[in-house]
């Protein structure tokens, strides 16, 4: 009777009544219409119509956000002044509800509650960048949409896959007025004062009809809640009624008694409600890390990776990381959303703050929990804190040292490079300390790898002449054009493997910055000496002064559109190829950076080399015809750029040109 006393008392808090199966509002006032933004829009027609099969997440999702409002009240209330007194004996808790007959499911904190600004914010537009980056995936096609959905949750608009309606009722800790926001899904939503006597929120959920005998269950709705919800910090309460048949003594029973039956109202804890990541890894099993995991990530998917570790010392702390199988899909944005959430003894902090670990790790997925910062630590303090900067660097070294374990395992690191290369190369320019370890972690395509395959920096130097002191590159966009590419055939004949960088907008600002590898210099093969041939100073000079005619002409014939025209020995099968200049290939990475800032930036000139060997340059050499010469000249440049996979100027100039000289030849 107690408990059911307790939970009578906690409803008429809220001030819900249920009468005639619908929902009222003590107090409320004429709504006022708002439409939705654009993008919303877009989700929420998704939602409504939506193909995916694990309906079952929006629980997880509003649970979620529930267990986020009380850890923002919980914080609060320990620094907060204007709140401190009203919520000292204040402790958080989710109540689940629902309703059969109805076909009703209600959610209900006693979190920070939102005003009217934050419902609008938080459901009315799209304010997280992981959102964002969602709505911009989206196809058309709703079987592919809907699977995206498992791939990255999309917190409370998941409800509308099972709602026919929705009503939120919230009263923000230390104001006055409650507001009900309502919606059904479509292009609009109603907004409007209402009463509310304590703070917190209630989630109103509709049913679809064809969805409430799976989400207005008892069983259902305790299995969701396991499966996803277990660890959330906090008691998640279910409210239901149950039928209880009356316990007869052996003397009513030999008197022939009938056991009376009666309707109670209970109220069961349904998850362990603790901090999983301070409980011992023995004691936790893969399915606990995996479960808690998809609660903090809404990813549907397990993580490829767990690193749980617990520090004692001049600095205590416990860290639970996870590092996703799939990237986030913020990851390339600039306003992405942080994955580390930040306790001080298990008090939440904050989820938003990018610098508790370095940026080319926001991948990671996870909790810091300190036992030395103090709690009302600020934005400022967090930046400039010595025991932050010793959790942050050790948890760096810690996630670094776990990559660089599964790495022995080729298959399933393939996995992980495919997701988190990039963002691995930003570590060698961003964090110069653990430089060494992150160069042994990257993984390239190769002249000497099949392809499909990748090979490591370590692997490259042990393959390699030791005399060599140098790992040769090529960047570029497409790995095909790049292997064929006329530059290599210098280092194919002399059996030098060259590494193939075909992701050029992050390789040519990346790989100049890399300096050395275990004292061997890396050398982008376009603006470097090939390798050595036999060849004399003397039959060189010989070599220069019989061309040193057709090159005058071919940079005369070529004006701007080349720095120079030189022969070489690179080439063994290619008449022509392109390289820079070395003072321009220094230039090359601020130039890639400027246009990736969106700046215009104008292409160098490249220098034109001509194989003498060929058999084009040698009758060219000898031609007497100047306008053959001129249409030869821009050929040979533009096959030049064209094998390495740059645009020409003026690609119907160049069909005329091939077009006169075929002619000629048939």
């Amino acid at each position: 009777m107690l408990d059911f006393i307790k939970t009578l008392a906690f409803f008429y808090k809220v001030v819900i009544k249920f009468t005639s199966k619908k929902l009222k509002f003590i107090g409320e006032i004429s709504m006022a219409k708002h439409q939705f933004q654009t993008e919303v829009g877009q989700l929420l027609q998704l939602m409504t119509h939506s193909l995916y099969s694990n309906k079952e997440i929006f629980i997880r999702e509003l649970v979620s956000n529930s267990s986020d409002a009380i850890d923002k009240l919980n914080y609060l209330r320990l620094t907060d002044d204007n709140l401190k007194a009203d919520y000292a004996d204040w402790k958080g808790e989710i109540n689940i509800t629902f309703d059969e007959a109805d076909k009703s499911l209600t959610i209900i904190d006693n979190g920070v509650g939102m005003n009217e600004e934050d419902l609008i914010a938080s459901i009315g537009t799209i304010a997280k960048s992981g959102t964002k980056s969602f709505v911009e995936a989206l196809t058309g096609d709703a079987k592919k949409d809907s699977n995206l959905i498992g791939q990255f949750g999309v917190g409370f608009y998941s409800v509308f896959m099972v709602a026919s309606s929705v009503d939120v009722i919230s009263k923000k800790a230390g104001e006055e007025t409650a507001y009900k926001w309502t919606s059904t899904g479509t292009g609009e939503f109603d907004l409007a004062p209402c009463t509310k006597e304590s703070n917190g929120t209630v989630i109103y959920i509709k049913l679809k009809d064809e969805e409430a005998s799976e989400f207005a269950s008892k069983y259902r709705i305790k299995n969701i809640v396991g499966k996803y919800s277990n660890h959330i910090a906090y008691p998640i309460f279910l409210n239901y009624k149950e039928e209880v048949t009356e316990t007869l003594n052996e003397e009513d029973k030999k008197a022939g008694k009938e056991a009376k039956k009666t309707i109670e109202d209970k109220r069961e804890k349904i998850n362990e409600a603790t901090a999983l990541w301070m409980q011992p890894k023995a004691k936790l099993k893969d399915e606990d890390y995996n479960d808690f995991y998809k609660s903090i990530s809404h990813d549907s998917s397990n993580p490829m990776l767990t690193i749980h570790t617990k520090t004692e010392g001049v600095n205590e702390y416990t860290t639970l990381f996870y590092i996703p199988k799939i990237a986030p899909m913020d990851m390339y944005r600039a306003d992405f959303q942080s994955g580390v959430k930040l306790y001080v003894k298990r008090v939440f902090i904050t989820d938003s703050e990018k610098e508790l670990l370095p940026t080319y790790l926001r991948f990671v997925r996870g909790i810091i929990d300190s036992e030395d910062l103090p709690l009302n630590v600020s934005r400022e303090i967090l930046q400039e804190n010595r025991v932050l900067a010793n959790i942050k660097q050790s948890s760096v070294k810690k996630i670094l040292g776990e990559i660089k374990k599964i790495s022995k395992d080729e298959e399933k690191y393939a996995e992980f490079i495919a997701q988190y290369i990039r963002p691995l190369k930003e570590g060698v320019y961003q964090d110069h300390m653990n430089k060494e370890l992150i160069l042994d972690l990257l993984r390239y395509k190769s002249t000497k790898v099949e392809a499909g395959k990748m090979t490591s920096l370590e692997a490259y130097k042990e393959r390699a002449d030791t005399e060599q002191k140098a790992i040769f590159y090529i960047v570029g966009e497409n790995e095909k054009i790049l292997r064929s590419s006329p530059l290599l055939e210098s280092y194919n004949k002399n059996n030098i493997e060259v590494l193939i960088l075909d992701d050029k907008e992050i390789d040519e600002i990346i790989t100049p910055t890399m300096g050395a590898y275990k004292d061997w210099e890396f050398k982008d093969i376009t603006a470097c000496e090939p390798p050595k041939v036999e060849q004399t100073e003397e039959a060189k000079k010989e070599v220069e002064e019989k061309f040193q005619d057709i090159t005058k002409k071919i940079k005369d014939k070529l004006g701007d559109a080349v720095k120079d025209v030189k022969v070489t020995n690179r080439l063994s099968e290619s008449p022509s190829c392109v390289v820079k200049d070395v003072a321009d290939a220094q230039m090359a990475q601020m130039m890639q950076m400027m246009r990736a800032m969106g700046q215009a930036m104008p292409e160098s000139a490249p220098i034109l080399e001509i194989n003498p060997e060929h058999e084009i340059v040698k009758k060219l050499n000898g031609c007497p015809d100047e306008s053959t010469i001129e249409d030869v000249s821009w050929i040979l440049l533009d096959q030049a750029k064209l094998s390495e996979g740059m645009e020409i100027t003026d690609t119907v100039a160049f069909a005329k040109r091939l077009s006169r000289i075929t002619a000629k030849a048939l």
